[in-house]
């Protein structure tokens, strides 16, 4: 699974932030004709992210395109724009409640399909989404889902925790890629750090931000440090030692060590060497 520490949504409307995206290191963009593009620029944002997809070099970012949905007049076009084209990797369908929407979108793209998770009808189908065979991201839209939960803002996050979790549990069980909503507060760098800090150690892929300044925190956050890949190889060689004595388990640094510990050090290394890949 490609790293998606840091997932940024550029609106496809902005020819100035689309030229930058080029540059930032962001390991996926969304490029947003939805929620970031006025009605009125819908049609010239889709004829201009076609253009800049088809000519520019984003390197080894991940594309995605966040269309509008079906229900929408634009819905119908951005999906056969993007269908097939060749600079999007990825098409990132809204508001899925389950995965008879994704069916309908599939119907008219050949692309790997992200999902919006932004109701509560959604979230209690997280399991059936999160299972369909053409999907491969899930995406939480943590802003729309707590104005239909009514729920009230709280640094914690208290009253999305139920359904944040049942998207992780979904997204592990069918080995989907899955990333945190937003943090609106983006020149409050403790605010995000801390949240960054919570989506990761819920099982979070990365987070989806709003704004460059946030990517620095979110790539540092969700990548592993070096204490913690140095202690993943000794578990490794521990293991290794003590099977060849022919025991079932190590110890390091006064923990238990199993074979269960060795597969979880193994894929910390192997998130660490994609993430060290991507600055090549």
């Amino acid at each position: 699974m490609r790293p998606c520490r840091s997932v940024l949504y550029i609106p496809a409307s902005k020819e100035r932030a689309l030229e930058k995206a080029r540059e930032l290191p962001a390991d996926a963009i969304i490029f947003d004709l939805e929620d970031a593009v006025a009605p009125e620029e819908k049609v010239r944002a889709r004829a201009l992210l076609s253009d800049e997809l088809h000519r520019a070099d984003f390197g080894g970012r991940l594309r995605v395109v966040r269309v509008n949905g079906l229900e929408t007049p634009w819905g119908a076009a951005d999906m056969l724009a993007f269908a097939g084209h060749p600079g999007a990797d990825a098409v990132l369908v809204p508001k899925v409640n389950g995965p008879e929407d994704l069916d309908a979108v599939g119907t008219r793209v050949a692309k790997p399909l992200w999902a919006m998770l932004e109701t509560a009808r959604g979230c209690l189908n997280a399991a059936a989404i999160a299972a369909h065979p053409r999907l491969e991201g899930m995406v939480m839209g943590t802003n729309d889902l707590a104005r239909e939960l009514g729920a009230r803002h709280r640094a914690d996050r208290l009253p999305l925790m139920a359904a944040l979790g049942t998207c992780v549990l979904a997204a592990r069980a069918e080995g989907k890629l899955i990333v945190d909503g937003v943090f609106n507060a983006f020149r409050d760098e403790a605010g995000l750090r801390a949240e960054c800090e919570q989506g990761r150690d819920m099982g979070f892929d990365g987070k989806t931000l709003i704004h460059p300044a946030q990517l620095e925190i979110a790539n540092a956050v969700f990548a592993p440090s070096e204490e913690e890949v140095a202690l993943a190889r000794r578990q490794i060689e521990a293991y290794a030692e003590a099977r060849a004595k022919g025991e079932g388990v190590a110890v390091v640094d006064g923990r238990i060590v199993e074979n269960l510990h060795v597969a979880t050090a193994k894929a910390l290394i192997e998130k660490a060497e994609a993430i060290a890949a991507l600055a090549v």
